[in-house]
């Protein structure tokens, strides 16, 4: 009886969803239209600052000094030397540079590497050691696409899940409901099944329909990005049962879940990098379930992490999933 009376609610979740038409086309083309645009309005851009990693800041090998004082160029500290590397290759950075050992490494495609050199190194100058790297740039729209579908991810479950309960309960469907059977937890999951495997659904038709035109860069597995889509978007709805567990005015939990969307997009990382960025905001970004989901696709599609590799995100986001699933489930007024 319960599974009977869950997967009816489920299935009138799911014909509510397709048949309003103008919901379900938003959440198709409007990824579809910033991918595109993002795609031809910057492939062919350039970045106005070099950008160099630097290793072991803290000792200097000589003739490192001054070139540590130039102005535009963006220094940005880093821990690792060969992920570093990689990112040189990709042309994410121009040049890495160990200023401990007098080191450096560019790549041989790079025009901003070269300008980087010539900088770097003075006439006669032995102390510093040149590295070559070979690689082709990771375009924009493939650091991009991972930023864009979270973001349209985060949208559809927050006002697809916490608006909606909201209007339900304002409407008076939960106090009918209430009357019924149904429980409070056959309720909220099949809300969450019926929103997780559209929201799915759709991200991955998305991301294959614009694929087809655009090549989106992929160096991991196809199987590990899904998994990082299914456990993210489950932690973007978990989090919307918080704000649609009590609340029966539609204009306050308008505001409340575009108080949370808006930092959130804005400090994940959806448009730009926080690499370089001061370590407070960087830290600040951590407490977001889009952070972890976004970086997690990014080393998947870019740098081509395993499953292992990604292991820290996923378990960040299933601890989150089970906090805001249980606040929302144990704080749920059906009125």
């Amino acid at each position: 009886m319960r599974f009977k009376r869950f997967m009816a609610v489920l299935s009138a979740r799911n014909l509510e969803f397709i048949r309003d038409h103008s919901a379900l086309s938003w959440n198709i083309v409007l990824p579809v239209l910033i991918v595109f645009g993002f795609a031809f309005a910057f492939t062919t851009s350039s970045q106005n600052l070099f950008k160099v990693g630097i290793y072991d800041q803290q000792k200097q090998a000589p003739g490192v000094e001054q070139f540590l004082q130039l102005k535009h160029i963006q220094f940005i500290p880093v821990n690792s030397i060969d992920k570093s590397i990689t990112k040189v290759e990709r042309h994410q950075l121009d040049m890495l540079l160990d200023s401990s050992s007098g080191s450096y490494w560019i790549n041989d495609r790079s025009a901003n590497g070269y300008v980087l050199e010539q900088l770097l190194r003075k006439p006669g100058e032995t102390s510093l050691t040149k590295k070559t790297v070979t690689g082709d740039a990771i375009r924009y729209v493939d650091w991009l696409i991972p930023g864009v579908l979270g973001m349209n991810i985060m949208f559809s479950s927050l006002f697809g899940v916490g608006y909606v309960i909201v209007r339900y309960r304002k409407n008076g469907v939960l106090k009918r409901l209430k009357a019924t059977p149904l429980t409070a937890f056959e309720f909220l999951s099949a809300q969450v099944v019926s929103r997780l495997w559209l929201i799915v659904t759709v991200t991955s038709l998305v991301y294959a329909g614009t694929n087809l035109f655009v090549g989106f860069r992929m160096y991991g597995s196809y199987l590990t990005l899904l998994l990082v889509l299914v456990i993210g978007t489950f932690s973007m709805i978990c989090l919307s049962l918080i704000i649609a567990a009590r609340l029966s005015n539609e204009e306050t939990a308008n505001g409340l879940l575009n108080m949370i969307s808006w930092p959130m997009m804005m400090l994940s990382g959806v448009w730009f990098s926080l690499e370089g960025s001061p370590q407070i905001i960087q830290q600040l970004a951590l407490i977001f379930p889009l952070t972890h989901m976004i970086l997690a696709a990014r080393a998947i599609m870019i740098d081509g992490a395993t499953l292992l590799q990604v292991s820290d995100h996923l378990l960040i986001l299933l601890i989150m999933s089970a906090l805001f699933m249980t606040i929302g489930a144990r704080s749920f007024k059906w009125e």
